[in-house]
Formats: structure tokens, C-alpha cells, sequence
């Protein structure tokens, strides 16, 4: 009998941006939010900037006052969980990248999105069965781009021959990726730009697929990254 071939690598991705564009429900999620408020609501390209940060810090920077944070992120999360399934997607490409990752890496998820529906929402999207792991924003202390949710995912994960990486669309993801002495790959799929991710980045890819055959095909080593 014929044996699968080792894993030698983990790949860890983040989500809005990377594997799946739920930008029309964030969106839609903080109108509702400061309607039920009464505020006026920001502009769509100041909270697309944004994404990426944990809830509470995108509110902060669109100047909501600290004593109306935790309101606003109960209101947000509420709504968000009620639309999300029917309003977020994967990104062109990201169901075959996952698939053909799996093959040859051990794959985690790490977000600063709520971890249990974004659990329930890669169940939905049929590829949360590829992941051993899913670090959300409630599982540590300290988000992206601290270090500490790849630190806690990599406990849950075998040791590798290879190589470990952070698969991500903005220089949080690859400033948590050098702190945690990581391959930090950006892709220019989501909500970072070319500009901001060259500075960041330690290797720079269209999306989620082109990030998995480069790691396939070529490995790179962790010396490059030290």
C-alpha cells in the first residue's frame, strides 16, 4: 500500500482578505451598528482600511468613544453572525490553494475575526476540514501583529523538516510573521496594497494559490527570514 508523502511545511493563513472576501458583510455589518446608535456612518473605504485590526481597535480608530466600544462590537458581532454565511465568499482560487496545500503541509487559520463563527463559516464554506487549528481574536491575549496567536498555533501543530509560514493580505499578518521568526508571504488579493506589503513582506504574491505553489515548488529557507 502506497503511503502519503510527509508534510514537511505548515502554512497558517488569515482570512478576510486572503481566503474569503466578506467585505459586504463587514460593511453592511458596521452601518447597521451605528444606525442602531444613531451615528453617522464612516465612509467604506476608511473601514476597509481597517480590516484586519480586532473589532474593538477598528471602532477606536473610527473614533467611537472608549465607553461605546463594547456595545458597538456586541451590536457588529450579532448582526455580522446572522449575514455572514450568506454574505461572504472565498476568493477566486482559494478552495484549490487549501486542497492542494493540505497535500504536502500541515494548515492552520489565524485571525483577529471572532473564532467560533469563523469556525462555523469555513464549515459552511466546506474547508474548515483542512485546517487543524483556528487561532481567533478570543483565544489570546495579544492579536496580530503580536506574535502570540502564531505561537499558540503552532502548539497545536507537529514539528516540520520544512519551513513554517504566514499566508496574509496586510503588514499585520507578515509584522506577526517576523516576530514570531516565521515566512511571512503577503498577497495582493485582499486589502493591503503593493506599496504598503513590499515594505513588509519577506516574499510578495497575487493570492492564496500563486503563496501555495511557491512553497510547493521552491521551499525557501528559514535562514531567509532570520
Amino acid at each position: 500500500m502506497k503511503h502519503p508523502p510527509p508534510k514537511k511545511h505548515i502554512l497558517l493563513f488569515d482570512l478576510d482578505g486572503t481566503l474569503i472576501d466578506s467585505t459586504e458583510a463587514i460593511l453592511e455589518s458596521f452601518r447597521i451598528t451605528y444606525a442602531t446608535l444613531g451615528l453617522p456612518a464612516p465612509k467604506d473605504a476608511d473601514v476597509t482600511a481597517l480590516v484586519g485590526y480586532p473589532l474593538d481597535d477598528m471602532f477606536a480608530r473610527l473614533g467611537i468613544p472608549a465607553e461605546q466600544i463594547d456595545t458597538c462590537v456586541r451590536i457588529y458581532k450579532e448582526y455580522y453572525r446572522h449575514i455572514s454565511r450568506a454574505k461572504t465568499v472565498l476568493l477566486p482560487g482559494a478552495q484549490e490553494a487549501v486542497e492542494s496545500a493540505a497535500q504536502f503541509a500541515h494548515l492552520g487559520i489565524v485571525t483577529t475575526k471572532t473564532g467560533r463563527f469563523s469556525i462555523e463559516l469555513m464549515e459552511h464554506l466546506g474547508l474548515m476540514e483542512y485546517f487543524a487549528v483556528l487561532i481567533g481574536r478570543e483565544d489570546v491575549h495579544h492579536p496580530k501583529p503580536n506574535p502570540e496567536p502564531i505561537y499558540k498555533a503552532l502548539e497545536a501543530l507537529p514539528e516540520v523538516t520544512g519551513n513554517t509560514y504566514m499566508i496574509g493580505d496586510t503588514c499585520m499578518d507578515m509584522d506577526a510573521a517576523r516576530a514570531a521568526g516565521v515566512i511571512g508571504m503577503g498577497v495582493l488579493c485582499g486589502y493591503g496594497t503593493a506599496k504598503t506589503l513590499e515594505g513588509c513582506a519577506e516574499i510578495l504574491v497575487a493570492d492564496a494559490g500563486e503563496a501555495v505553489e511557491e512553497v510547493k515548488t521552491r521551499g525557501y529557507a528559514i535562514s531567509s527570514v532570520r
